[in-house]
């Protein structure tokens, strides 16, 4: 069902971008990143219903951290992606924006009413600027009967699309949180690994698939506009759907929140130099998820194990990502020089 939705989801996406003339990139920010938050939103809501606040939060922080650094990952490996400069101007900022406003609003540890609000207002002002690249793409002019029938035929086809999407995610939760359950995992790391995961698969499988046929501006989008999505919009629908509002531990704020950050932080030096994602810099996130995952098992098993690997992420890891992305910039410039 995942793979089927994806597959009625990146196809007719790049149809109505055909039939509206603009880029696939402005349809992956929109519709596909729409579509692909879909599936986290129906997750959440069923987490708050269910009574689990803290996997509901937990699944939109390790759902964009598991976007940001594996599915972008994967994508590179199967082809270097390149971005435009409109998306380096305007998208990542507005992911690095929207990560950087939650931190602020769970300082104290809650989010409610008021912090539904204020980011209900960050989506707004994101739709609002889709609004504003999509008609600066679009090239003016008549759509013939033909071409409006095969719109509608299209638009009928995504949502059979989101649909088989959302139902699959919602199966594949459900087994693997039963799974988890029997394995003693508490609600935070079942909600930043487990259900994160599953939450996030619908838009792995379109970006994957994307990259795999060469759509590579598609790829970027669904990932950009999808975190975008779950860290507004979807958060401000579940923050208000709960009673109480939502509780965020102390752990989520000293180091979930703080690593979404610098995942959002560090998506914009990879594409603003070069404006691409190499493969050796594709294997780089898809490491620093892995060390994220471990720190987050370990700390709930063996606390010396976890003080072990957040030494390796300030000693080796960090001045790794500088020595990176300095080599980029000298590249970068070097490229300039020659050009």
């Amino acid at each position: 069902m995942l793979l089927l939705g994806a597959e009625l989801m990146v196809r007719n996406v790049l149809r109505l971008a055909q039939r509206a003339r603009v880029r696939p990139l402005v349809a992956g920010l929109s519709l596909m990143a729409l579509g692909s938050s879909a599936p986290q939103l129906a997750i959440s809501l069923g987490a708050v219903s269910a009574g689990a606040p803290d996997v509901a939060l937990g699944s939109v922080v390790g759902g964009t951290l598991f976007s940001l650094l594996v599915t972008l990952g994967l994508c590179a490996l199967i082809v270097p992606l390149r971005v435009s400069l409109p998306v380096v101007r305007l998208d990542l900022p507005m992911v690095a924006g929207a990560a950087a406003l939650l931190y602020v609003l769970a300082l104290d540890q809650h989010l409610g009413t008021a912090e539904a609000l204020l980011l209900l207002a960050g989506w707004a002002g994101y739709l609002a600027m889709l609004a504003w690249q999509f008609r600066h793409a679009a090239r003016p002019g008549p759509i013939a009967p033909s071409r409006q029938r095969s719109v509608v035929t299209a638009l009928a086809r995504l949502i059979v699309g989101a649909a088989l999407l959302t139902l699959g995610g919602q199966w594949l939760l459900d087994a693997t949180v039963a799974f988890a359950n029997e394995l003693g995992l508490s609600e935070r790391v079942i909600g930043l690994t487990v259900v994160a995961v599953c939450a996030s698969l619908p838009e792995l499988a379109m970006s994957l698939l994307a990259a795999w046929r060469g759509e590579r501006e598609l790829a970027v989008g669904n990932v950009i506009g999808s975190s975008v999505c779950n860290l507004t919009g979807v958060l401000a629908v579940t923050t208000l759907a709960s009673p109480s509002g939502l509780s965020v531990s102390p752990n989520s704020l000293t180091f979930d929140l703080p690593a979404l950050l610098g995942a959002a932080v560090l998506a914009w030096p990879l594409f603003r130099l070069g404006y691409r994602v190499s493969r050796l810099e594709g294997l780089l996130l898809l490491a620093l998820y892995g060390l994220y995952g471990m720190h987050l098992v370990a700390f709930s098993t063996d606390m010396h194990l976890a003080v072990r690997l957040e030494r390796l992420l300030l000693l080796y890891v960090v001045p790794l990502l500088l020595a990176m992305v300095a080599l980029a910039a000298w590249r970068h410039q070097r490229r300039g020089r020659q050009g």
